[in-house]
């Protein structure tokens, strides 16, 4: 048995057997089969080797016509590589004396090959990259054969993978795929927040994870507390199932609420909203009591699809959320790319650090095709449902009035064209950066309304890049830094009468709601998994309980110490939420 810590991303308990997804472009794990096993490890590396090379035979093929026979030498060296034994024997040597897997073994082999290139003379060196591109090719055909079994799957799998990106998630078949762990990742990377979004339970930023677990291997993910339990014996066994039994009685206990009001004891109504990213979701936000959409995060129409959406793509996508609402609120967010793989991967210069670089708002002020595109589609979907539009990441009025001038024009173009839209749809602001939330008394005087988006604005107020698990335990968003933004914004939005809301995601969190609502939050935009389990705690608290915890933490000068009080208070009102394992800071 090993037991392994990461962060907890999505929340719950699952038992089942591992799944490795290996990326090619990565070290492959090594990773022993049966001895049973070697034959079938012999056969794929060859198959794959076959493959590759009348993939290059193709190729080769190609560009002798395009380009003429000489351009074309260069796949007969790739090909010739692929075929000699000196590269290929040492591959099947190590399955046969290690037992390792075809893919372990092709790694190694392209990787000394490369390593004894790089050390002949210059006119030899040049091969190293040739290499490189055979070993991806040679990979990506013994790797790729994971995904065809990955949507064949007949039992119930954990997929363990270094890292993972939301299209490989939306790729998940959630009858088999019950909960996933990787080795890299944060609490809000985009994988974490559409781990969280499918209601799967997920660990991330797991130091060694991919060397340590293997195919078949039975597996523990606690997503409550970011442990991961590897071949685990029969005692930890047991004791899991009894926490999944706990789980389940608890929120078997939350199906009543469903039709109920969110209201707190003493009457004060708090809004409970839901995050999406793809349509589909506002069933379950509706199923669950939610009461509309405070935060579209529309990139996931970029991140998951393999072509930019056209305005087609966008306005079929926030039709489909208007007529599912049936006239509940829809906040739409416009896209926030930009420190994100999706555009990265696609920069002829990728930036050293996108998150302080060309993102959201400024990424779509200096991409104004794709950003009109967009802002054509959201206003044309405003003619047939109550459409909320909101920018992300505002650091100066200057943004803002720009995203608000190119949106004035974009209405002008649809007036001028005869297309129906809402000329009076609200135009508000995420607050997720420290300069937003100080000025937050000029920025009132200008949004309809503020959205307070906690993952950015921990990220920035505590100089924590929030998808690096190796100072996760920096990220928090009980600083007391973070506390006084946030009460600021929420003060001045008061002052000027415009709504404020929470979207983050630690606005889904229980430990963490009593103080939202004490410090004068009444709208929550959460995750359709976490609506439940938020409005048993809204009706199970008055607000003045609330205010008195706030202040007491706003006194707190330590995140450690708010985060413990917090935990220390909602334990108190809310026992049974909890399965009886003593609490973690």
């Amino acid at each position: 048995m090993e037991t392994l810590k990461g962060i907890p991303v999505s929340p719950g308990v699952m038992v089942g057997r591992v799944f490795v997804l290996d990326d090619p472009r990565r070290r492959v794990p090594r990773r022993t089969v049966a001895p049973a096993g070697v034959p079938a490890e012999h056969s794929r590396l060859d198959n794959a080797l076959a493959q590759s090379v009348n993939e290059i035979a193709a190729l080769a093929e190609q560009t002798s016509k395009d380009m003429g026979a000489e351009a074309a030498k260069i796949f007969a060296f790739h090909a010739g590589m692929l075929q000699d034994a000196t590269l290929t024997r040492p591959m099947h040597a190590m399955i046969d004396k290690e037992r390792v897997s075809a893919e372990y073994a092709a790694w190694v082999g392209f990787r000394e090959a490369a390593s004894r290139f790089a050390a002949m003379p210059d006119v030899f060196k040049t091969k190293v990259d040739d290499v490189r591109d055979l070993s991806l090719r040679v990979l990506r055909h013994l790797l790729g054969e994971q995904q065809s079994r990955l949507a064949t799957l007949d039992h119930r799998a954990v997929v363990v993978a270094r890292d993972l990106t939301p299209s490989q998630c939306a790729a998940f078949d959630r009858r088999h795929v019950i909960a996933f762990a990787t080795d890299l990742g944060g609490k809000t990377s985009h994988t974490a927040i559409f781990a969280r979004a499918l209601g799967i339970p997920a660990v991330v930023g797991v130091p060694g994870l991919s060397d340590a677990a293997s195919d078949g291997n039975d597996i523990i993910i606690d997503g409550d507390r970011g442990v991961v339990i590897i071949s685990p014996d029969a005692p930890t066994l047991a004791e899991y199932t009894g926490y999944i039994e706990h789980r389940k009685t608890y929120e078997l206990s939350l199906d009543e609420l469903r039709g109920l009001p969110s209201v707190t004891r003493d009457g004060q109504p708090i809004t409970i909203l839901g995050n999406i990213e793809f349509p589909e979701e506002i069933n379950a936000i509706l199923e669950e009591g939610g009461e509309g959409v405070g935060l579209y995060r529309t990139e996931f129409l970029f991140l998951t699809g393999d072509h930019e959406p056209t305005e087609e793509d966008h306005f079929t996508a926030y039709k489909r959320a208007i007529d599912l609402l049936q006239g509940r609120i829809l906040t739409i967010r416009t896209v926030d790319l930009g420190a994100d793989k999706y555009t990265q991967e696609r920069a002829e210069n990728p930036e050293r650090n996108p998150a302080l670089g060309l993102r959201s708002i400024r990424y779509c002020l200096q991409s104004l095709p794709m950003f009109k595109r967009q802002l054509r589609a959201i206003l044309r979907a405003s003619a047939y449902g109550q459409v909320k539009v909101m920018f992300p990441l505002i650091t100066s009025t200057n943004e803002f009035r720009q995203g608000k001038y190119i949106l004035n024009d974009v209405m002008e173009d649809l007036y001028e064209e005869g297309i129906p839209f809402d000329m009076g749809i609200e135009v508000g602001m995420m607050v997720e950066v420290p300069s937003a939330a100080l000025m937050a008394d000029a920025f009132a005087r200008e949004a309809a309304f503020f959205s307070i988006g906690t993952n950015d604005l921990v990220q920035y107020t505590l100089a924590v890049d929030r998808i690096n698990e190796r100072v996760a335990n920096l990220y928090n968003p009980a600083h007391p830094a973070v506390i006084k933004l946030i009460k600021d914004t929420i003060r001045a939005a008061r002052r000027h009468k415009i709504p404020v809301s929470v979207c983050g995601e630690s606005a889904g969190e229980i430990d963490y709601d009593m103080l939202l609502i004490g410090l004068g939050l009444r709208t929550l935009s959460v995750t359709a998994s976490s609506i439940p389990h938020v409005k048993r705690l809204v009706r199970s608290v008055t607000v003045a309980q609330c205010e008195q915890l706030a202040r007491k933490a706003c006194s707190l000068d330590s995140d450690l110490a708010v985060t413990a009080f917090l935990r220390d208070q909602v334990r108190k009102i809310l026992p049974e939420a909890f399965d009886g394992r003593s609490a973690e800071t």
